[in-house]
């Protein structure tokens, strides 16, 4: 065993970066094809702000997903692209964690608003 300062901490592998720095995740499913092929890389703006049709990762009921966020009516729903999958409709208890603001694919990179 090694001293103490040769432990690694997963949470001071984090500090130096600021909760409203974008970050990068991989698509790991098919849920958001065809716009957002699995294996593309996203990049998501935790400051950003979501609207109506914004695509988001968000966290409802203890999990976290990539999809697109509606109102319709006066209720919230996530939406994937791929219709296989279906809508999830939104209680008051989620929290954004982000806006997709970037895509990559394969050195092809697409801005989103």
């Amino acid at each position: 065993m090694g001293n103490s300062s040769d432990k690694y901490d997963i949470q001071d592998a984090h500090s130096e970066c600021g909760a409203s720095e974008p970050y990068a995740l991989q698509v790991t499913d098919s849920s958001m094809e065809p716009e957002f092929p699995n294996g593309c890389i996203v990049i998501i703006d935790p400051s950003g702000q979501c609207s109506n049709n914004s695509f988001v990762f968000i966290e409802y009921d203890g999990v976290r997903w990539f999809r697109r966020y509606s109102e319709i009516d006066g209720r919230k729903y996530l939406f994937a692209l791929n219709d296989l999958y279906p809508e999830i409709q939104l209680d008051n208890s989620f929290d954004i964690l982000g806006v997709i603001v970037q895509k990559n694919m394969k050195g092809v990179i697409k801005h989103y608003k």
